[in-house]
Parts: structure tokens; sequence; C-alpha cells
């Protein structure tokens, strides 16, 4: 794979440059995934994981432009499980969680891009990580930027990954303190610091926090596992009233604190 010189804005955030963050429900022009593979993650040597991958792709190119990461290895297989029109690039990975581990990209008012490459340390790094090396996938970003020739910031003492925050793309940013508050995450940061770093990467001015998320043993409470935004002032809880429910305090406690 032939990359770009490395293009790391440094001196500067994206909020002082006038990038932001646009909101997930605004016209989206490719999604990114990373293919699965890890044996011991993934029944069956991946292979029932890949084909489901691939039916995902499919149906998403329906609608947009799709970009498949790959790993060496396995680049000419994975080209022959999708059509050609589905972009696939060879960047290796730890694992296969896209979401967390792309680029955020941002824009300005000039429709120009550039990108946050967040330190990842696979959900809780040696506090709780969920595997290790993650090295690859914390390089992740950072090489498909140089791939793609795009200008991104990178967060060195700031560790974030794409599921751990929402924005409506007006200046809000919703996420949990069971996530960005854990131990494994900024153990240095407050959460007055850790609202700066947001409000200065994702160019924000309000950031909204809900107390839990329902996935303590894995990503430590993504937002993306509880609420949402619709659209701009519009967010979407999960929700039950069963009081039996495993869910129900904090569904119920994340309805009550998303109300904006």
């Amino acid at each position: 794979m032939s990359l770009l010189p490395n293009r790391l804005i440094t001196g500067s955030t994206p909020q002082q440059d006038g990038f932001y963050m646009p909101a997930e429900f605004e016209p989206i022009q490719k999604i990114w995934m990373v293919w699965p593979y890890r044996a011991d993650n993934w029944r069956q040597q991946a292979a029932p994981a890949q084909k489901a991958y691939a039916d995902v792709a499919l149906a998403i190119n329906r609608f947009c432009e799709v970009g498949v990461l790959v790993n060496p290895d396995d680049y000419q297989s994975c080209c022959d499980s999708l059509p050609a029109d589905i972009d696939v690039i060879s960047i290796p990975s730890n694992d296969a969680w896209a979401r967390d581990t792309v680029p955020t990209f941002l824009i300005n008012d000039k429709g120009e891009l550039r990108a946050c490459d967040w330190t990842f340390n696979a959900w809780g790094g040696d506090y709780d990580g969920l595997y290790s090396p993650w090295d690859y996938d914390d390089k992740l970003a950072e090489r498909l930027c140089d791939h793609l020739g795009i200008k991104r910031y990178r967060t060195d003492d700031f560790v974030m990954e794409g599921g751990a925050f929402h924005v409506d793309g007006e200046g809000t940013v919703l996420t949990t303190r069971m996530c960005l508050l854990s131990p494994g995450r900024n153990p240095h940061l407050t959460e007055d610091q850790i609202e700066d770093k947001l409000k200065a990467y994702l160019n924000v001015q309000k950031v909204l926090w809900i107390d839990d998320g329902i996935d303590p043993d894995e990503t430590t409470g993504h937002i993306d596992d509880i609420a949402c935004f619709a659209r701009p002032g519009e967010v979407v809880c999960l929700y039950t009233d069963d009081s039996e429910h495993p869910f129900y305090k904090a569904t119920q406690k994340a309805y009550e604190q998303s109300q904006i």
C-alpha cells in the first residue's frame, strides 16, 4: 500500500480551525468497515462473520459508497467476497470495530475535510481493555487518513472511540460518565477537562452527560448502546417501563438526563 506523507496537524484544534463533526443523520458519502478475521473472537475462523459483513456492505452500498479495511493476508479473499465498486484497502487491524477505530471525519463551512485521530486502547487499556495488543487499531485512523490524503488531529493525551459520543451537528455532544470517566480511559483528566477536550476536538459548545450505559463489561457504557440524536434537539433512548428489566434503572435515568 502506498501512503501519502504524514498530514498531522499540530499546535491547533478543530475548534480553533473551524472544523466540526456533522451529525450522523445528515447525508453520508461513504461508510467504512473493518473486515473481521480473529479466530479467537469469531467462530469458524471468522467465516460466518465475514459473510455477514459482506451482506451488510452490499446493503449499505445501495445507498452510499462503502470502503472496507482489511488485513493484508485477507486482502484477496475480501476482494473476492465483494463487488468491484466497494473500495477494499489493505490496512492492518487488531479487530473489526470500525465505528471505534476509523477517524472521526470533520468538515468546515467550506466543505473541506479533516479528521480526528483518537488515541485507542481497546476500551480500557491494561486496566480493563478487551484485547491486547491494540497497536494496529490505534494506528488505523492515521493510516487511513494518510491513504486518503486527509489532514488529521491526534489526541495523544485523550482516549476516545467513535461509539463513545453522538453529536447533533449544531454544537451538542452526548456521552456517558460510565465510559469517559472510567479508570481505563482518562484517569488523569477531570470531568471538566474532558468536556474541554470534547469541545476542542468536536467543536461543540454543550456536553450532555448520561450517567450510565448498558455494557459495563465491554465498552464501559458507550452512548451508542443507549441513546442517540435523531435530529437537532431530539434524542432517542433505549427505554423500558418494566421495573424487573435489567436495564430499567439505566434507561429511566438516560431518559431523564437526555431532556434538552
